[in-house]
C-alpha cells in the first residue's frame, strides 16, 4: 500500500491511496475464514462449507471490507507519520475519483481531498487595547428598576371596571357551545378593537367577533380551548359575560417583598431595600459590560490572528458531515460566523496548551454552576439555594452534552483571563441606551451562525464503483480540538 499526498491550495491536499490487488488479498483470506466459521448454509454443517462456495458467496464482500480496512489504516498512518493537524476528516474526491471493479481490477487507487489547519502565532502585549464599555447608573434608569421590580412581584387583584392594560375573566357562548372562565389580556388587543372592552364591570355582556379581536389563530384557539383547525372562522360572533375584572397592582415595599426579591432577611427595611436595589443594577450592568467585552475581546484576537483557513474544503465539509440537514446555500449564507467560530476554537486551543493550562473538578463545578444561576435567573428566581445550585450543577456535569458545554466555556475562561492580563483595557463610559445601540450595530454585522458538526459513529462502505470512504473517529476532528484534552485533565 502507498499514500501520497499533493498539496493542491494552501492547507488543502489531495491523497491517492494505492493498494495492489495481491496484498489485499492475503487479508481476504484470512476475512473468508471467519465468513466459513460462522457461515450457516443448507446442506453444510456451520463452519463445514467447502471455500469455494465461501468465495462465491461473499468474495467480493470480503475483498470491500478489507478494502476499506486498508484505507483506514493507510490514511491515519499516514496522518499520525506526519503529523498533520487535520480540519474534519478526509472527504473522497469524486471529481477524480476513477471507478472501480473489485473483482477485476489488479490495483485499487484512492483520492481523497483533506486539510490542515495554519499554525496559530499570535502576540499580545499592552499596546493592544480593547474598549470596556462601563455602563453609568443614572437615577431614571434606578427608578425603572424599582418599578419593574414591584411588578414582577406584584399580583392580579379584583378591580370594579376593565382599564387599558386589565384582565378579564369571562364566559363564552354561541349557542350550545359554552366556554367557561378562560382568559383576555387587554394589553395584548389592538386600540381599536380593545374599546368595547374598556369600563366593562362583573356582569356584563355583549357580543364579541374573536375573527377581529384575535386575528392570530392560536389565541383564538387558546381563548375557546380548542385546536386551530377546530375554529369555524364563517361563525365568529360570541356571546361575552364578564365573570371577574382583574387589575396588576405592584408589590408592596415590605417584609414579604424584601425575603423574596433577596432572600430573607437579607434586608431588613426601605433603606437596605434600595441600596440592595442599587448594587443589583449595578451587578447586572457590570455583567452587561463584562459580556460585551467579551465578545469585543474575542473579535479583536482573531482579527489580529488573522488566521487563512480552506473555506471551500470547509463548506465541503460542513455540507457531507450534516447529512441532508442543511443545503449548500444555508452553508455559505452562515459561513461568516461559522468561521468567527473556528477561528476562536483554534486560538483557544493554541494558547491553552501553549501556556500549559489545566482544568480541575472545582473550575468544573464552579463553571456549572454559574451556569445554572443565569438558567434560573432568566425564569425569574435570582436567589436559588447554594445546595441546590450544587444538585443542578452536578446533574449537568453528569451529562456528556452538558459537560462539553462546561469545559468549553472553563477553557474560554481561562484563556480570555490570561489575555486580560495582556492586554489594556480601554474604559469608556456609556449610557444604558447607548450601549444597547452599539450592540445593535454589531449584531446587524453579523449573521446566523452555523450548527456545529454532529458527533458521527464509525462506519464502513462496502467498495462497489465508487471510492471508499475511511472510517470515521466518533467526533469530527474539526470540532472543539481542546475538548478531549481538557476532560482528561479534569479527571
Amino acid at each position: 500500500m502507498k499514500v501520497t499526498r499533493k498539496e493542491t491550495q494552501p492547507l488543502t491536499y489531495l491523497v491517492t491511496v494505492e493498494i495492489e490487488k495481491a496484498e489485499a488479498n492475503e487479508k481476504k483470506t484470512k476475512q473468508l475464514k471467519e465468513y466459513r466459521r460462522k457461515a450457516e448454509i443448507k446442506g453444510f454443517r456451520k463452519g463445514m462449507a467447502p471455500m469455494g462456495l465461501i468465495e462465491k458467496l461473499y468474495g467480493s464482500q470480503a475483498m470491500s471490507e478489507v478494502v476499506n480496512d486498508l484505507i483506514t489504516e493507510g490514511i491515519n498512518n499516514h496522518i499520525k507519520e506526519n503529523d498533520l493537524d487535520l480540519i474534519g476528516e478526509p472527504l473522497p474526491n469524486e471529481e477524480l475519483q476513477k471507478k472501480i471493479d473489485i473483482d477485476k481490477d489488479e490495483k485499487f487507487e484512492f483520492l481523497y481531498d483533506m486539510a490542515v489547519r495554519p499554525k496559530v502565532e499570535i502576540s499580545l502585549d499592552e499596546k493592544d487595547k480593547v474598549t470596556y464599555y462601563e455602563l453609568e447608573v443614572k437615577e431614571e434608569a434606578l427608578k425603572k428598576y424599582r418599578d419593574d421590580m414591584l411588578r414582577q412581584f406584584g399580583s392580579l387583584e379584583d378591580t370594579d371596571k376593565a382599564g387599558e392594560e386589565d384582565f378579564l375573566v369571562v364566559d363564552l357562548e354561541q349557542g350550545e357551545k359554552k366556554v367557561e372562565k378562560t382568559y383576555i389580556t387587554l394589553k395584548s388587543i389592538a386600540e381599536k378593537d380593545k374599546k368595547q372592552f374598556l369600563g366593562k364591570k362583573v356582569g356584563d355582556s355583549f357580543d364579541i367577533d374573536l375573527v377581529k379581536c384575535f386575528p392570530n389563530e392560536t389565541d383564538r384557539a387558546s381563548l375557546l380551548r380548542i385546536g386551530k383547525d377546530e375554529f369555524d372562522a364563517s361563525n365568529p360572533v360570541y356571546k361575552l359575560t364578564v365573570a371577574e375584572v382583574k387589575t396588576f397592582v405592584p408589590a408592596k415595599i415590605d417584609q414579604n417583598l424584601f425575603d423574596r426579591a433577596f432572600g430573607k432577611d437579607a434586608v431588613k427595611d426601605e433603606n437596605e431595600f434600595e441600596k440592595a436595589l442599587e448594587d443589583k443594577l449595578r451587578n447586572e450592568y457590570k455583567q452587561e459590560s463584562d459580556w460585551r467585552f467579551r465578545r469585543d475581546l474575542i473579535d479583536y484576537i482573531v482579527k489580529k490572528a488573522n488566521l487563512t483557513l480552506p473555506e471551500d474544503f470547509l463548506k465541503r465539509w460542513l455540507f457531507r458531515v450534516n447529512e441532508g440537514k442543511f443545503t449548500m446555500e444555508q452553508i455559505e449564507n452562515e459561513f461568516p460566523l461559522f468561521l468567527q467560530d473556528y477561528r476562536w476554537q483554534m486560538i483557544t486551543r493554541r494558547i491553552f496548551d501553549q501556556q500549559q493550562m489545566n482544568i480541575t473538578k472545582e473550575d468544573l463545578l464552579n463553571v456549572a454552576k454559574q451556569m445554572t444561576a443565569n438558567q434560573f435567573a432568566m425564569y425569574g428566581m435570582p436567589n436559588i439555594p447554594e445546595e441546590t445550585l450544587g444538585q443542578y450543577a452536578q446533574q449537568m456535569l453528569n451529562n456528556e452534552k452538558e459537560l462539553n458545554r462546561v469545559v468549553e466555556r472553563c477553557e474560554e475562561d481561562k484563556v480570555l483571563d490570561y489575555v486580560k492580563g495582556l492586554i489594556t483595557a480601554d474604559v469608556k463610559q456609556v449610557t444604558h441606551e447607548e450601549l444597547a445601540i452599539l450592540s445593535d450595530n454589531a449584531a446587524m454585522k453579523a449573521s446566523k451562525p452555523a450548527k456545529k458538526a454532529p458527533a458521527k459513529k464509525a462506519t464502513k462502505k462496502a467498495v462497489k464503483e465508487e471510492a471508499a470512504e475511511p472510517a470515521k473517529d466518533e467526533e469530527p476532528k474539526a470540532e472543539k480540538p481542546a475538548r478531549k484534552r481538557a476532560v482528561k485533565k479534569a479527571e
